[in-house]
């Protein structure tokens, strides 16, 4: 692939020229596809409910926010019952349907080689993402896995962001690449005053919280991470203050 296609460049000046001290990725749809099993166990907890299913589109459109955001609005004061139906279908298959998408554990290899701290903020249940973690393996590659529940608030809440950069001792802002694929996840990098770099073909309209950068596919990322080298300046924030 040529040079000038690695990445789409956003509103801002092209693709990136060098690497992130950190990187913060998405999980579902940025580096897994688990979309089966939050499908089955979200239209159990419709049905139950007495409510139409969803189709998988509308899945994939429509999950953006945490469950604790997102069920009192679909289930009123009903929510709570039906978190526990979704909880109980989803603990019992999601490592069933589990699958690493094409690229992203290469990805992850590619930005740990050059000594980036990589985590991870996402809107699934945090003992759930955790598992699927340890599950592929992933473990060795991120500092902190942050997810639904586990900061006061959840994305795009800044929270997240904090609690993942926190065991490397590093801050959020321009050194900190955010990986994802809806616009939760760029308004969330907005939040945090990080890069929000897209992933994959969204259809979102992001208003205010455009991607700086866009990328077809983690693949893509890695040959960008490969060409870049050696990640920026090891200082402290204090120090490249100075």
């Amino acid at each position: 692939m040529p040079e000038h296609d690695l990445a789409t460049p956003g509103p801002g000046d092209g693709k990136p020229s060098r690497l992130p001290r950190a990187v913060l990725f998405d999980w579902d749809n940025t580096l897994v596809d688990n979309w089966g099993c939050i499908h089955a166990a979200l239209n159990a907890a419709l049905v139950a409910h007495g409510l139409p299913p969803w189709t998988l589109e509308e899945t994939r459109i429509r999950v953006r926010q945490s469950l604790r955001d997102s069920f009192p609005r679909l289930f009123g004061d009903r929510w709570t019952d039906a978190r526990d139906i979704f909880y109980d279908h989803f603990g019992r298959h999601h490592l069933d349907y589990l699958k690493p998408l094409p690229g992203a554990e290469g990805l992850l290899s590619a930005l740990a080689g050059q000594g980036v701290y990589l985590g991870v903020v996402s809107n699934k249940t945090g003992r759930f993402l955790r598992a699927e973690s340890a599950q592929l393996g992933w473990d060795r590659y991120f500092g902190k896995l942050v997810g639904a529940g586990d900061a006061p608030q959840d994305k795009p809440a800044v929270d997240p962001i904090h609690m993942a950069l926190e065991p490397g001792g590093l801050i959020a802002g321009p050194d900190v690449w955010f990986i994802g694929d809806a616009d939760v996840d760029m308004q969330c990098a907005h939040a945090g005053g990080c890069v929000p770099m897209l992933i994959g073909n969204s259809p979102d309209d992001f208003g205010n919280f455009p991607p700086a950068h866009r990328f077809d596919t983690c693949d893509i990322v890695s040959d960008l991470v490969r060409r870049l080298g050696a990640p920026i300046s090891l200082e402290t924030p204090v120090e490249q203050r100075k």
